[in-house]
Protein backbone atom coordinates (compact mmCIF):
# COMPACT_ATOMS: atom_id res chain seq x y z
CA UNK A 1 0.00 0.00 0.00
CA UNK A 2 1.32 3.48 -0.87
CA UNK A 3 2.25 5.85 1.93
CA UNK A 4 -0.27 8.35 3.24
CA UNK A 5 0.19 11.90 1.95
CA UNK A 6 0.08 15.08 4.01
CA UNK A 7 0.23 18.63 2.71
CA UNK A 8 2.94 21.06 3.81
CA UNK A 9 2.95 24.79 2.99
CA UNK A 10 4.40 25.63 -0.42
CA UNK A 11 8.09 26.46 -0.17
CA UNK A 12 8.75 24.75 3.15
CA UNK A 13 10.09 21.55 1.58
CA UNK A 14 12.37 23.18 -1.00
CA UNK A 15 15.61 23.02 0.98
CA UNK A 16 15.18 19.53 2.40
CA UNK A 17 17.62 16.75 1.49
CA UNK A 18 17.90 13.08 2.53
CA UNK A 19 18.95 12.86 6.15
CA UNK A 20 17.26 16.12 7.15
CA UNK A 21 14.49 16.38 9.70
CA UNK A 22 11.24 18.27 9.19
CA UNK A 23 8.39 18.92 11.61
CA UNK A 24 4.86 19.23 10.28
CA UNK A 25 2.53 21.40 12.40
CA UNK A 26 -0.94 22.90 12.12
CA UNK A 27 -4.16 21.26 10.86
CA UNK A 28 -2.34 18.61 8.83
CA UNK A 29 -0.34 17.53 11.86
CA UNK A 30 -3.51 17.36 13.99
CA UNK A 31 -5.17 15.24 11.31
CA UNK A 32 -2.15 12.95 11.14
CA UNK A 33 -1.93 12.56 14.91
CA UNK A 34 -5.59 12.38 15.94
CA UNK A 35 -7.45 11.08 12.88
CA UNK A 36 -4.86 8.93 11.12
CA UNK A 37 -3.20 8.08 14.45
CA UNK A 38 0.29 7.99 12.99
CA UNK A 39 2.96 6.29 15.06
CA UNK A 40 6.74 6.55 15.10
CA UNK A 41 8.29 4.29 12.50
CA UNK A 42 5.57 4.69 9.86
CA UNK A 43 6.47 5.78 6.34
CA UNK A 44 4.65 8.85 4.98
CA UNK A 45 4.94 11.38 2.16
CA UNK A 46 4.82 15.14 2.52
CA UNK A 47 3.92 17.21 -0.55
CA UNK A 48 3.77 20.95 -1.03
CA UNK A 49 1.07 21.04 -3.72
CA UNK A 50 3.45 22.42 -6.37
CA UNK A 51 5.52 19.36 -7.20
CA UNK A 52 7.82 18.59 -4.27
CA UNK A 53 7.40 15.22 -2.58
CA UNK A 54 9.35 14.33 0.57
CA UNK A 55 9.44 10.73 1.69
CA UNK A 56 10.46 9.67 5.14
CA UNK A 57 9.89 7.86 8.41
CA UNK A 58 7.95 9.35 11.31
CA UNK A 59 10.34 9.98 14.19
CA UNK A 60 7.91 11.44 16.70
CA UNK A 61 4.21 12.35 16.98
CA UNK A 62 2.61 14.83 19.37
CA UNK A 63 -1.15 15.23 19.51
CA UNK A 64 -3.40 17.94 20.92
CA UNK A 65 -3.88 21.56 19.93
CA UNK A 66 -0.14 21.97 19.28
CA UNK A 67 0.15 18.74 17.31
CA UNK A 68 3.40 18.05 15.50
CA UNK A 69 4.80 15.22 13.39
CA UNK A 70 8.59 14.96 13.09
CA UNK A 71 9.82 13.28 9.91
CA UNK A 72 13.27 11.92 9.06
CA UNK A 73 13.69 12.55 5.34
CA UNK A 74 14.78 9.61 3.20
CA UNK A 75 14.14 11.00 -0.30
CA UNK A 76 13.08 14.17 -2.08
CA UNK A 77 11.40 14.04 -5.48
CA UNK A 78 10.63 17.08 -7.61
CA UNK A 79 7.90 16.42 -10.16
CA UNK A 80 7.84 18.51 -13.33
CA UNK A 81 4.76 20.52 -14.16
CA UNK A 82 2.78 18.54 -16.77
CA UNK A 83 2.53 19.99 -20.28
CA UNK A 84 -0.01 20.45 -21.64
CA UNK A 85 -2.00 21.23 -18.53
CA UNK A 86 -5.49 19.72 -18.50
CA UNK A 87 -7.95 22.31 -17.19
CA UNK A 88 -11.56 21.36 -16.53
CA UNK A 89 -14.09 24.13 -17.13
CA UNK A 90 -16.94 22.69 -15.09
CA UNK A 91 -20.42 24.20 -15.24
CA UNK A 92 -22.15 24.64 -11.90
CA UNK A 93 -24.67 21.85 -11.39
CA UNK A 94 -27.30 20.92 -8.84
CA UNK A 95 -27.09 18.05 -6.39
CA UNK A 96 -23.33 18.39 -5.87
CA UNK A 97 -22.71 16.81 -9.26
CA UNK A 98 -20.19 19.53 -10.06
CA UNK A 99 -18.31 18.68 -6.86
CA UNK A 100 -18.28 15.00 -7.78
CA UNK A 101 -16.84 15.95 -11.17
CA UNK A 102 -13.92 17.95 -9.81
CA UNK A 103 -13.20 15.36 -7.13
CA UNK A 104 -12.96 12.46 -9.58
CA UNK A 105 -11.26 14.66 -12.17
CA UNK A 106 -8.52 15.50 -9.68
CA UNK A 107 -8.01 11.82 -8.90
CA UNK A 108 -7.53 10.94 -12.57
CA UNK A 109 -5.21 13.83 -13.38
CA UNK A 110 -6.65 17.27 -14.11
CA UNK A 111 -4.31 20.20 -13.46
CA UNK A 112 -6.74 23.07 -12.96
CA UNK A 113 -10.42 23.82 -12.50
CA UNK A 114 -12.50 26.77 -13.67
CA UNK A 115 -16.06 27.07 -12.30
CA UNK A 116 -18.48 28.22 -14.98
CA UNK A 117 -21.96 29.74 -14.63
CA UNK A 118 -23.53 28.50 -17.88
CA UNK A 119 -26.92 29.47 -19.29
CA UNK A 120 -28.58 26.30 -18.02
CA UNK A 121 -26.86 26.05 -14.66
CA UNK A 122 -29.53 25.57 -12.00
CA UNK A 123 -27.00 26.19 -9.23
CA UNK A 124 -26.04 29.85 -8.91
CA UNK A 125 -23.03 31.47 -7.28
CA UNK A 126 -24.18 35.02 -6.59
CA UNK A 127 -22.51 37.59 -4.37
CA UNK A 128 -20.67 36.01 -1.44
CA UNK A 129 -21.55 32.53 -2.71
CA UNK A 130 -18.89 32.85 -5.40
CA UNK A 131 -16.03 33.11 -2.91
CA UNK A 132 -17.53 30.44 -0.65
CA UNK A 133 -18.15 28.12 -3.58
CA UNK A 134 -14.62 28.51 -4.86
CA UNK A 135 -13.19 27.85 -1.40
CA UNK A 136 -15.37 24.74 -1.11
CA UNK A 137 -14.15 23.47 -4.48
CA UNK A 138 -10.53 24.07 -3.47
CA UNK A 139 -11.05 22.00 -0.31
CA UNK A 140 -12.48 19.17 -2.41
CA UNK A 141 -9.56 19.33 -4.82
CA UNK A 142 -7.01 19.29 -1.97
CA UNK A 143 -8.65 16.23 -0.38
CA UNK A 144 -8.82 14.43 -3.74
CA UNK A 145 -5.17 15.22 -4.49
CA UNK A 146 -4.12 13.76 -1.13
CA UNK A 147 -6.34 10.71 -1.65
CA UNK A 148 -4.70 10.04 -5.01
CA UNK A 149 -1.21 10.70 -3.60
CA UNK A 150 -0.51 13.67 -5.86
CA UNK A 151 2.37 16.09 -5.31
CA UNK A 152 0.57 18.82 -7.25
CA UNK A 153 -2.78 20.22 -6.13
CA UNK A 154 -4.87 21.71 -8.96
CA UNK A 155 -5.82 25.35 -8.51
CA UNK A 156 -9.46 26.44 -8.67
CA UNK A 157 -9.83 29.64 -10.67
CA UNK A 158 -12.35 32.46 -10.42
CA UNK A 159 -15.93 31.88 -11.52
CA UNK A 160 -16.48 32.75 -15.20
CA UNK A 161 -19.82 33.89 -16.58
CA UNK A 162 -20.90 34.60 -20.15
CA UNK A 163 -18.30 36.44 -22.20
CA UNK A 164 -15.60 35.80 -19.58
CA UNK A 165 -15.40 32.17 -20.69
CA UNK A 166 -15.20 33.17 -24.35
CA UNK A 167 -12.27 35.47 -23.57
CA UNK A 168 -10.54 32.64 -21.72
CA UNK A 169 -11.10 30.32 -24.69
CA UNK A 170 -9.77 32.88 -27.17
CA UNK A 171 -6.66 33.43 -25.04
CA UNK A 172 -6.00 29.70 -24.73
CA UNK A 173 -6.24 29.24 -28.50
CA UNK A 174 -4.10 32.31 -29.18
CA UNK A 175 -1.41 30.86 -26.90
CA UNK A 176 -1.36 27.62 -28.90
CA UNK A 177 -3.59 25.57 -26.64
CA UNK A 178 -6.69 23.56 -27.45
CA UNK A 179 -10.24 23.95 -26.16
CA UNK A 180 -12.53 20.92 -26.28
CA UNK A 181 -16.26 21.18 -25.61
CA UNK A 182 -18.11 17.99 -24.72
CA UNK A 183 -21.28 17.84 -26.80
CA UNK A 184 -23.49 14.89 -27.68
CA UNK A 185 -23.99 16.20 -31.22
CA UNK A 186 -20.26 16.28 -32.00
CA UNK A 187 -18.73 13.69 -34.34
CA UNK A 188 -15.06 13.91 -33.35
CA UNK A 189 -14.05 11.70 -30.38
CA UNK A 190 -12.10 13.30 -27.53
CA UNK A 191 -9.18 11.00 -28.34
CA UNK A 192 -8.98 12.38 -31.90
CA UNK A 193 -9.30 16.10 -31.13
CA UNK A 194 -6.68 18.40 -32.61
CA UNK A 195 -4.04 19.24 -30.00
CA UNK A 196 -0.98 20.96 -31.41
CA UNK A 197 2.55 19.89 -30.55
CA UNK A 198 3.77 22.03 -27.69
CA UNK A 199 0.29 23.12 -26.63
CA UNK A 200 0.59 24.68 -23.17
CA UNK A 201 -2.89 23.66 -22.06
CA UNK A 202 -6.07 21.86 -22.99
CA UNK A 203 -9.31 23.35 -21.72
CA UNK A 204 -12.12 20.82 -21.37
CA UNK A 205 -15.54 22.47 -21.23
CA UNK A 206 -18.39 20.50 -19.62
CA UNK A 207 -21.96 21.77 -19.38
CA UNK A 208 -24.49 21.35 -16.55
CA UNK A 209 -27.18 18.69 -16.20
CA UNK A 210 -29.32 20.44 -18.84
CA UNK A 211 -26.51 20.49 -21.38
CA UNK A 212 -25.25 23.41 -23.45
CA UNK A 213 -27.51 25.68 -25.48
CA UNK A 214 -27.06 26.02 -29.23
CA UNK A 215 -26.00 29.62 -28.68
CA UNK A 216 -23.28 28.57 -26.24
CA UNK A 217 -21.94 25.94 -28.63
CA UNK A 218 -21.91 28.42 -31.50
CA UNK A 219 -20.16 31.09 -29.43
CA UNK A 220 -17.55 28.66 -28.15
CA UNK A 221 -16.84 27.39 -31.67
CA UNK A 222 -16.47 30.96 -32.93
CA UNK A 223 -13.96 31.58 -30.12
CA UNK A 224 -11.91 28.61 -31.32
CA UNK A 225 -13.25 25.65 -29.35
CA UNK A 226 -13.71 22.17 -30.84
CA UNK A 227 -16.92 20.20 -30.07
CA UNK A 228 -16.01 16.61 -29.16
CA UNK A 229 -17.83 13.55 -27.89
CA UNK A 230 -16.99 10.75 -25.48
CA UNK A 231 -19.01 7.97 -27.05
CA UNK A 232 -22.50 6.78 -27.97
CA UNK A 233 -24.04 7.48 -24.56
CA UNK A 234 -24.97 10.72 -22.82
CA UNK A 235 -23.21 11.01 -19.45
CA UNK A 236 -24.07 13.01 -16.39
CA UNK A 237 -22.08 16.18 -15.79
CA UNK A 238 -20.59 14.45 -12.74
CA UNK A 239 -18.97 11.75 -14.88
CA UNK A 240 -18.40 13.35 -18.28
CA UNK A 241 -15.50 15.55 -17.21
CA UNK A 242 -13.52 12.94 -15.26
CA UNK A 243 -13.86 10.38 -18.06
CA UNK A 244 -12.72 12.92 -20.64
CA UNK A 245 -9.76 13.85 -18.42
CA UNK A 246 -8.84 10.17 -18.19
CA UNK A 247 -9.00 9.78 -21.98
CA UNK A 248 -6.78 12.83 -22.43
CA UNK A 249 -4.33 11.68 -19.77
CA UNK A 250 -3.95 8.35 -21.57
CA UNK A 251 -3.56 10.05 -24.95
CA UNK A 252 -0.92 12.44 -23.60
CA UNK A 253 1.11 9.56 -22.17
CA UNK A 254 0.67 10.46 -18.53
CA UNK A 255 -0.33 6.95 -17.55
CA UNK A 256 2.51 5.27 -19.40
CA UNK A 257 5.24 5.99 -16.86
CA UNK A 258 5.63 3.90 -13.72
CA UNK A 259 5.03 5.88 -10.54
CA UNK A 260 8.07 6.52 -8.38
Amino acid sequence: MSAAVFLAPAGELDALTPGARYTLVGPEARHAATVRRLRAGEEIDLVDGVGVRVRGRVADVRGGSDAAVALEVSAVVREDEPVPAIVLVQALAKGSRDELAIEAGTEVGLDGVIPWQSERSVAQWRGDKAAKGRARWQQIVVAAAKQSRRARVPAVGELVVGAALLRRVEQAVADGGAVLVLHEGATVPVADAAIGAGAPEVLLVVGPEGGLSDAEIAALEEAGAQPVRLGPHVLRTSTAGPIAVAVLAQRLGRWDATAD
